[in-house]
């Protein structure tokens, strides 16, 4: 494990299109979600100790937000091969154990997280009704070990200004998690 921040994409980003299966091999895309007045791409994973610390919580975010027009969609990056507890079937598993209410993807060519600039996970995305990235930062506080509690306090409160029409303050802090498993030479160039 790599401890890792998020790139921080620059805030008005267009929102990369992606095409991706879910566990059950059905197709998502970008456009499926063109009737939510907000989009969160969360970059995530099964293994990492900072996506299993809040993950339950990250579940009861999305169904809490998902009647006031927010869409979730979960994407895994990492490479399956050499980190079998991230394969779709153990993805599947999550999903049946967490109650995800949302779509989790396999983005098995990476060429989703690197669209995004993704490089931790968890690593959230919230994009507005034009799909333009508003908000790129931490779920809240808390961390394994530092006695925060998980209440997705920062995610909440972007996601609530949003949804009221307000802008969301540019002063955001960055999500922390382990690495993305890149595939050996498939690491972007995006680290400087």
């Amino acid at each position: 494990m790599v401890l890792t921040p998020s790139t921080m994409l620059k805030l008005g980003t267009a929102a990369p299109d992606f095409s991706l299966p879910d566990t059950t091999g059905k197709i998502t895309s970008l456009a499926d979600f063109s009737d939510k007045e907000v989009l969160l791409v969360v970059f995530m994973c099964n293994h990492c100790p900072y996506v299993i610390h809040l993950k339950s919580a990250l579940a009861v975010f999305a169904r809490d937000y998902e009647s006031k027009g927010l869409a979730v969609v979960g994407i895994n990056s990492n490479d399956v091969e050499n980190y079998p507890d991230d394969s779709p079937e153990k993805m599947a598993q999550d999903v049946a154990e967490q109650g995800y209410g949302f779509p989790y993807l396999l983005d098995e060519s990476q060429e989703v997280a690197k669209a995004y600039q993704a490089a931790c996970t968890p690593d959230f995305f919230l994009f507005n009704k034009n799909r333009t990235l508003v908000y790129r930062g931490q779920f809240d506080g808390s961390r394994p070990k530092n006695n925060v509690p998980v209440t997705g306090k920062d995610l909440r409160h972007a996601v609530d200004v949003l949804l009221a029409g307000q802008p969301v303050a540019k002063e955001q802090v960055a999500s922390m998690g382990c690495n993305i498993k890149w595939k050996p030479g498939n690491e972007p160039d995006y680290f400087g």
